[in-house]
């Protein structure tokens, strides 16, 4: 029988409390510019230098870089001029502005907006409810009315999810051979990054985004080039306006942020609009069969519950919303990423 100390339950603490900080570390960094300074420069810079430049003070700049250090976020060399400071190679892959597989925006995201929601977790596990109405006095009744309560939002919003699909989008379109499908759907397809990726792997596909007018018009000026012609766009709302017919619907992030009813209804909408011999794909980050983890999954649940009136599934779950709307051939492939994929056939 293991003894507490066997447990070293003071170090698990000390890690978990400490959590927030590492993050806000990496935020603040991000959002003070130090990463994308440090590519630009060429070379490695001194704390006097970096915070000049970034207009900050110069013992704020000293703590950062080195907490930046003590992640592996920054590397440090002690010279006789004192101690210059330079990236990683992964603050230069996903911590500059400038790289093509860059977290700043979903990190910036987060550190603004998803930050506030999470104060009120507590509130949120007793009430069983989002939060949006305490950490920003608006209504909470719609998320998505509240998560786009501001063009600003809305477009950080599109962009942190943009940036996720960057390093996660090619692994759940590639679970599945898609190429048999040409004519696709990506209801809720945002910035349109998944539809570009999706595109870029199967090019005799064309992909349709369906979202709400607003976001449709946001993805059109700032996020799909006009010489795409592979990509479309239809405005509306997949709840309530009609869902066109198409070979294959991917929905991305969707179901999660809906509670079962929701999802039931949608995926009957798409059922009845599908082509025979179609699909559906869901890409979703999957809970194990016992919900004992992965723990991100379990962390983007907790977040599900303060953001939206979804949550995170098990395989299973998923499987049954998908048969009970009429999808059959369920398939599950677990990516080994983030995100994980269900294939449903008509």
């Amino acid at each position: 029988m293991s003894s507490t100390e066997d447990l070293d339950y003071p170090q698990v603490i000390l890690q978990y409390n400490s959590g927030f900080l590492v993050s806000k570390v990496m935020f603040t960094a991000c959002e003070l510019g130090v990463f994308d300074l440090l590519l630009e420069s060429g070379e490695p810079l001194s704390s006097d230098a970096i915070a000049a430049h970034l207009g900050t003070s110069t013992t704020g700049m000293e703590r950062l870089l080195d907490a930046c250090v003590g992640l592996k976020l920054l590397a440090v060399e002690l010279t006789q001029e004192g101690a210059l400071y330079r990236n990683t190679e992964i603050s230069n892959i996903y911590l500059t502005k400038s790289s093509p597989k860059s977290q700043y925006h979903i990190m910036m995201y987060y550190s603004n907006t998803v930050y506030l929601c999470w104060r009120y977790l507590a509130d949120a596990v007793r009430e069983g409810r989002n939060q949006y109405e305490r950490a920003f006095g608006i209504s909470s009744k719609d998320p998505f009315e509240a998560m786009y309560r501001s063009e600003e939002e809305m477009l950080k919003f599109m962009a942190g999810q943009n940036s996720v699909w960057s390093i996660c989008g090619r692994d759940v379109l590639a679970a599945f051979d898609l190429s048999p499908f040409t004519q696709i759907y990506d209801l809720g397809g945002g910035g349109g990054a998944l539809a570009q990726e999706c595109v870029s792997l199967y090019p005799n596909s064309t992909v349709t985004i369906y979202d709400l007018p607003k976001v449709v018009q946001v993805a059109k000026e700032q996020f799909i080039p006009p010489e795409e012609r592979r990509i479309a766009f239809h405005e509306g709302d997949f709840f309530s306006d009609s869902i066109p017919e198409a070979e294959l619907y991917i929905l991305s992030k969707i179901l999660h942020d809906w509670d079962d009813d929701k999802c039931r209804q949608l995926l009957a909408k798409v059922h009845e609009a599908c082509k025979p011999g179609g699909g559906v794909l869901l890409v979703e980050s999957l809970l194990n069969e016992d919900k004992s983890g992965p723990l991100e999954t379990q962390l983007y649940s907790m977040n599900m519950l303060v953001q939206t009136e979804g949550r995170e599934k098990t395989a299973a779950e998923y499987s049954k919303l998908l048969e009970a709307a009429g999808f059959g051939e369920v398939q599950v492939k677990r990516t080994g990423k983030l995100y994980d994929a269900v294939l449903g056939r008509k």
